[in-house]
């Protein structure tokens, strides 16, 4: 039986192992994801300088959302990002999906931040 516990720590390895290959720059950040079982979470990090450009999640009270857990809830945090990302004059990143498979939040965020005017 697979326990959570082993499924972090498969997880843990698979982004350990992208990261060793994934950097962001000043010019093209790289746009981290992290997911917990009640909130979403994106930042915008220029690994260089080792700085957060934007960030937005879930427990951000500007959002007003009545689930912070579903896909509505990451198209949001995935808009909120891309709009703050452009005022800063950031459209081109480098997504970094934190070891979570390409499904569900996930996919969510990542599109509507490319609706949003990001570039990955």
């Amino acid at each position: 039986m697979i326990t959570k516990a082993d499924k972090n720590a498969t997880r843990k390895k698979r982004h350990a192992r992208v990261r060793a290959k994934l950097s962001g720059t000043a010019a093209r950040p790289r746009l981290n994801v992290f997911r917990s079982n009640k909130h979403i979470y994106a930042q915008l990090i220029d690994d260089v300088k080792g700085v957060t450009l934007a960030s937005a999640s879930t427990i951000e009270n500007e959002l007003n959302l009545e689930s912070t857990c579903n896909l509505e809830a990451a198209q949001k945090v995935g808009e909120l990002v891309a709009k703050r990302a452009v005022e800063k004059g950031v459209s081109e990143v480098v997504f970094d999906r934190g070891g979570y498979l390409y499904h569900g939040r996930i996919q969510a965020l990542a599109d509507a931040a490319r609706e949003n005017g990001l570039k990955f």
